[in-house]
C-alpha cells in the first residue's frame, strides 16, 4: 500500500499530466481552421495533414508501453510531459504544408506516448493504493480540453496567431512539468524486466478490451463531430442551438467521469460499463427516433453520460488484469498500450466512416450505428469482464 502522502502527490501529478494533454489537444483543435487559412490549403490537404497526426499517434503507443515497462511509468510520464511542450510551437510555424504534416506527426507521437504513460501510471497508483482514480483523471483531461478550446477561441477572437497561441500553451505545459516533475512514483514501483520475463504471446483479453473501447470511441467521435451538423441540417436549428449538443455532451462527459470512480467502487467496473453502455445505446436511439431539437439534445445528453466512463474504465480494467493475471507476461503499461491502440483507432476511422454512411442513408439514421455499438459494448463487457476487473 502507498503512503497517503505519496499517493496524494502522485495522484495530483498524474492529474496535472492529464490536464496538460487535454489542454494541448483542445488548443490545437480550436485553431485548425486558422492553420488551414494561414497556409491556404484545401480540405483534402488538411485531411492528409491530420492523417499524419494519426500516424504519429498509432506509431507511438507500443513504444511508450515498452518504455513504461523498462523505465517505469512515472519517469516515462515525467519525460514525455517535457517533450509534449515542444510540439505545439512546431505546429504553429507558418512554413508550409509539408512542415505541417511533419509537425503533426511529432505532436501525435509525443501526445499519444504521454497518454499511454500517464494512463499506465494512473493504473499503477490504483493498484498500489487500492483506490479508484482513473475516471477522475480522464475528467481532468476533459477539463483541459475544454480550457484549451476556450483559450483557442479567445485567441482567434483577438486575432492572435496560432504560433503565439501554441507558444503560450507550451509555456503552461513546460512550467507545470517543471513544478511537478518529482511528484510521480519511482521507477521501481512498476518496472518489468523485459529480458527475463516469461516468453509468451500477448493475452487476447487486451485486444478484446480494446475492441470494446473502440465501440465507445466511435460513439464519442461521432457525438463530437456530428451533433451540430445533425441539428442544423436535419432539424434546421440556428444560433446557439447548433453548438448545444456538443456542449451538453462535453458537460455530461465531465460529470460522468468525476463520478465514475465512486460508482465503479460501489457497483464494480463490469456492472458500471454494462449499465452505461445500455444507457448510451438506448438513449441515443430513443432521441434519434423522437427527432427534433428535444430528441437530439436528449440523445446527446444520455450518450455523454453513458460513454463518459468507458475509456477510463477499460484502461483501469486492463491494468488490473495485467497485474493480477499476467504479471510475468506483460506490464500494465504494455497492456494499456494495446487497449489504447485499438481503442483510439476508432477516433481515426469513425468520423470518415460516419460521413460516408450518412451520405447513403442520412445522418439521423447513420447515428444508429454508434447506438448499436454501445449495446455491443454493454453485452461484450458482460461476457468479458469479471467482477474484480
Amino acid at each position: 500500500m502507498l503512503e497517503e502522502t505519496s499517493f496524494r502527490q502522485a495522484k495530483f501529478a498524474t492529474s496535472i499530466s492529464f490536464f496538460i494533454n487535454g489542454l494541448g489537444n483542445g488548443t490545437f483543435v480550436s485553431r485548425i481552421p486558422d492553420l488551414k487559412h494561414q497556409l491556404e490549403i484545401s480540405n483534402s490537404k488538411l485531411g492528409l495533414a491530420l492523417f499524419f497526426g494519426s500516424v504519429g499517434v498509432l506509431s507511438s503507443l507500443q513504444l511508450a508501453g515498452k518504455f513504461c515497462a523498462k523505465f517505469g511509468s512515472g519517469p516515462t510520464t515525467k519525460t514525455l510531459n517535457f517533450l509534449l511542450a515542444l510540439a505545439p510551437p512546431l505546429v504553429g510555424l507558418k512554413i508550409g504544408f509539408i512542415w505541417l504534416c511533419f509537425a503533426l506527426l511529432i505532436q501525435g507521437f509525443f501526445a499519444a506516448g504521454q497518454d499511454v504513460a500517464m494512463n499506465a501510471h494512473g493504473s499503477t497508483i490504483e493498484l498500489k493504493s487500492q483506490k479508484r482514480i482513473m475516471s477522475g483523471l480522464h475528467a481532468l483531461w476533459s477539463l483541459g480540453a475544454f480550457s484549451g478550446g476556450a483559450l483557442g477561441g479567445l485567441a482567434t477572437q483577438l486575432k492572435i496567431t496560432p504560433f503565439k497561441n501554441f507558444c503560450f500553451t507550451a509555456s503552461i505545459v513546460l512550467i507545470i512539468s517543471i513544478i511537478f516533475r518529482n511528484k510521480f512514483l519511482g521507477a521501481e514501483v512498476d518496472q518489468h524486466d523485459l529480458e527475463v520475463r516469461v516468453k509468451s504471446k500477448r493475452p487476447k483479453i487486451f485486444l478484446v478490451l480494446g475492441l470494446l473501447g473502440l465501440c465507445g470511441a466511435i460513439g464519442e467521435g461521432a457525438a463530437s463531430d456530428w451533433g451540430g451538423v445533425l441539428i442544423r441540417d436535419t432539424f434546421h436549428a440556428t444560433g446557439f442551438l447548433v453548438a448545444l449538443p456538443y456542449v451538453l455532451f462535453c458537460t455530461t462527459m465531465v460529470l460522468g467521469r468525476f463520478s465514475g470512480d465512486f460508482l465503479a467502487h460501489k457497483f464494480g467496473t463490469k456492472n458500471l460499463i454494462i449499465v452505461c453502455g445500455f444507457l448510451a445505446g438506448a438513449g441515443l436511439s430513443i432521441g434519434l427516433i423522437l427527432g427534433g431539437y428535444f430528441g437530439v439534445l436528449l440523445a446527446w445528453f444520455l450518450l455523454g453520460i453513458g460513454l463518459s466512463v468507458v475509456i477510463p474504465m477499460m484502461f483501469s480494467a486492463a491494468g488490473t488484469i495485467a497485474d493480477k493475471e499476467y504479471k510475468a507476461i506483460i506490464s500494465n503499461g504494455e497492456a494499456i498500450a494495446i487497449v489504447s491502440g485499438v481503442t483510439y483507432f476508432g477516433f481515426v476511422v469513425g468520423p470518415p466512416m460516419m460521413g460516408a454512411i450518412a451520405d447513403l442513408i442520412g445522418l439521423r439514421w447513420a447515428m444508429m450505428i454508434p447506438a448499436g455499438l454501445a449495446i455491443v459494448l454493454a453485452l461484450g463487457a458482460r461476457k468479458v469482464l469479471t467482477s474484480s476487473s
